[in-house]
């Protein structure tokens, strides 16, 4: 059953403003990304409070600095959302060569770097301006483990977080998000020719099918709760003895 997303509007935007008047915090900042979940939240974020700010935070890949930065700056421009941009490239280049001697960096070990980098720079900014940092992610992805621990799966609230992939793009459409964003492929932008169906391999689609119905193909349907298992310990945080 689709949302009424009139009410949904309604109710994350109380929800962000009691969040703010709760915890004292000036404003808000999240990453921008130019994708459809950092659209949606900046969308909310800036109906429900005048200080937010979308940091831009290119690192490395070819598409942060033309298609998604084109993206991110035509949704704040539409929004009045104010922006700031963040080059990361360098920071990740010295990081890296300062590495211990003889270390072996993994290909997907070097590419979480970035988004580690970015929320290091989101708290670093929100610390200083009085700002809580609004996630980014939604249920699907956040189901399937696909996020960076301690990096885009970092926040102190995401007001998008029980919506599926299907729901942000329709909650895009009622809000008239730039078409732009409603139609590129899904990409975390961190290396070149990055998708993110292409990475899962399993299509969104067939996600949100098996959350919001229960259903689909019995293969793809194991595939999907092999991935959730195995990505469990991203979802439970810090582990203790519980002493």
């Amino acid at each position: 059953m689709k949302r009424n997303y009139e009410q949904e509007l309604k109710k994350r935007v109380d929800f962000i403003r009691k969040l703010l008047k709760d915890s004292g915090a000036k404003g808000i900042v999240y990453g921008n990304s130019g994708g459809k979940d950092s659209a949606l939240v900046g969308i909310l974020c800036q109906k429900a409070c005048d200080q937010v700010l979308a940091l831009m935070m290119p690192c490395e890949s070819k598409q942060n600095y033309e298609q998604d930065m084109q993206d991110a700056l035509s949704v704040a421009e539409q929004y009045g959302i104010k922006t700031k941009t963040i080059d990361l490239t360098e920071v990740k280049a010295v990081f890296l060569s300062h590495m211990p001697e003889g270390l072996e960096i993994s290909s997907m070990a070097r590419a979480n770097i970035a988004p580690r980098l970015r929320m290091a720079a989101l708290y670093a900014t929100a610390q200083s301006l009085g700002y809580l940092v609004a996630g980014t992610g939604n249920r699907s992805e956040t189901y399937m483990g696909y996020f960076t621990k301690w990096g885009d799966g970092a926040c102190d609230f995401n007001p998008i977080s029980d919506l599926t992939v299907t729901e942000v793009y329709e909650f895009l459409e009622y809000l008239d998000a730039p078409r732009s964003i409603r139609t590129k492929a899904p990409s975390a932008g961190l290396y070149p020719g990055q998708t993110d169906e292409k990475e899962m391999g399993i299509s969104y689609n067939a996600i949100d099918e098996y959350l919001l119905c229960h259903t689909g193909d019995a293969d793809v349907i194991k595939r999907i709760e092999a991935a959730h298992q195995k990505t469990e310990h991203k979802r439970k945080g810090i582990l203790t003895l519980g002493l």
